[in-house]
């Protein structure tokens, strides 16, 4: 991957995570460009990580093998066509973090017989924490799809796909994930101050629990439920607690809310590929 010329267009958070993620895998900082609007952002990218910075994409795109496109959905129809002449000339392998953006769609805005890979990753990303399901299109070559990974592992854990329809559930369980958690959080901290705690005693036991519930995950080779069995004490408190979250009907909410997430994944994208 060191010899590759990896070319950014779109310079945010995600971008800025990916950079600095390559970098520490010993990626030099001299095979990545980044294009971007903004000549602020761009000022920023380029004092941190030392890469080559452009205000216009398709200067940035010539001669490059990577084009990780990292901008809005809502305008990845006009940056693909703006690129279009570079991805036809070169060839070049074409990486999509962009939400609801199907391959196919994608592939017909930059002129047909792209090599794309369609990825969705997820916001702990910017923390190199992130989770990211990659789907790879029919002229993806092996060694391509073995780069894809390899840039977005920079990040934290990839997996593949071998069927594109299933992007809207990852993004349902993945994408949207973090948020689930974020929520779960708040309301355990707002839980503990209910019962008298001080706000940031409840924060940081909230935090804490929390990060160390999904380190454990992580590193038993046991699933959840045998975890949740063996802090579950029988006739003790998380059992008492756990009954009444069962009660409340908390597994199917939760299937509700993905299959929710889900449609409107899938929505999106029709919409977008209408353009």
């Amino acid at each position: 991957m060191n010899e590759k010329i990896i070319c950014f267009i779109g310079g945010g958070n995600m971008a800025r995570s990916l950079i600095g993620g390559l970098i520490s895998d010993g990626l030099p900082a001299g095979r990545m460009r980044v294009a971007d609007p903004d000549p602020a952002r761009l000022e920023g990218l380029g004092e941190a990580f030392g890469v080559a910075t452009f205000a216009d994409n398709r200067a940035a795109a010539e001669g490059a093998d990577v084009l990780l496109l990292a901008v809005k959905p809502q305008v990845m129809h006009q940056v693909a066509q703006q690129l279009a002449p570079q991805v036809t000339a070169g060839q070049p392998l074409v990486i999509s973090i962009a939400a609801g953006i199907r391959s196919g769609d994608l592939e017909r805005w930059l002129g047909g017989e792209a090599a794309v890979v369609r990825c969705m990753p997820n916001t702990p990303a910017l923390v190199q924490s992130g989770a990211t399901a990659l789907y790879a299109n029919p002229r993806v070559s092996a060694e391509q799809r073995d780069l894809a990974e390899s840039i977005l592992r920079a990040v934290g854990l990839t997996l593949w796909l071998e069927d594109e329809a299933l992007m809207d559930a990852v993004t349902a369980l993945s994408g949207s994930g973090p948020a689930y958690f974020f929520l779960v959080m708040e309301a355990l901290q707002a839980a503990g101050e209910s019962l008298g705690l001080p706000a940031e005693t409840a924060r940081l036991l909230t935090l804490q629990t929390a990060f160390g519930a999904a380190k454990t995950a992580l590193e038993c080779s046991e699933g959840p439920a045998v975890l949740r069995q063996q802090v579950t004490s029988p006739g003790g408190t998380t059992e008492r607690a756990l009954q009444v979250l069962e009660e409340g009907g908390l597994r199917e909410l939760l299937q509700r809310a993905l299959r929710a997430a889900r449609d409107r994944s899938e929505e999106l994208a029709r919409q977008l590929g209408e353009q």
